[in-house]
């Protein structure tokens, strides 16, 4: 009996070990600014849902995780946020946190850079970075994205 619970312990401590590592850090506790801005951007304010997809795609103050980082990016966007809408072209065209997906791409950025989203001068434009994915794609992968971009931008307006 001793030698099977041996080999049973031999083969379970690998995915114990694993599992421990994995859960390091998500008991952590938040440090009070992380709190306030998972406050607002359950209320819904815009800036903080960006932001808050922010600290997840990088690590910020909470454990990364690429699908934390789309859905508060998500949540932005749909509210108008130019620059989440061009986060999620980004996203979506690395497949970070969904799947690669180049025509939700293309139509992201298309939906920033209508929205009037440009960047800071040391990166691509919504509409370069639009345009480069284009090249990757068929007529028909276009026309369908221009066709989600079109309702997107008339649902997707920022807030005035």
């Amino acid at each position: 009996m001793t030698r099977n619970l041996y080999k049973l312990t031999s083969h379970l401590l690998p995915l114990i070990a694993f599992l421990f590592i994995a859960n390091v850090g998500k008991g952590a506790e938040l440090d009070a600014e992380t709190k306030a801005l998972i406050a607002k951007a359950e209320q819904g304010v815009d800036w903080a849902q960006s932001l808050l997809g922010y600290y997840y795609a990088n690590g910020t103050g909470v454990l990364q995780d690429d699908k934390e980082a789309v859905k508060w990016h998500r949540k932005a966007a749909e509210q108008g946020d130019a620059k989440a809408q061009s986060t999620l072209g980004g996203m979506y065209g690395n497949g970070e946190g969904v799947p690669k997906d180049m025509v939700n791409s293309y139509a992201w950025y298309n939906v920033a850079s209508a929205n009037g989203y440009e960047s800071v001068p040391e990166l691509k434009s919504a509409s370069e970075l639009r345009d480069l994915i284009a090249k990757e794609m068929t007529p028909e992968q276009i026309a369908k994205a221009q066709e989600l971009s079109k309702v997107w931008f008339e649902n997707f307006q920022p807030k005035e």
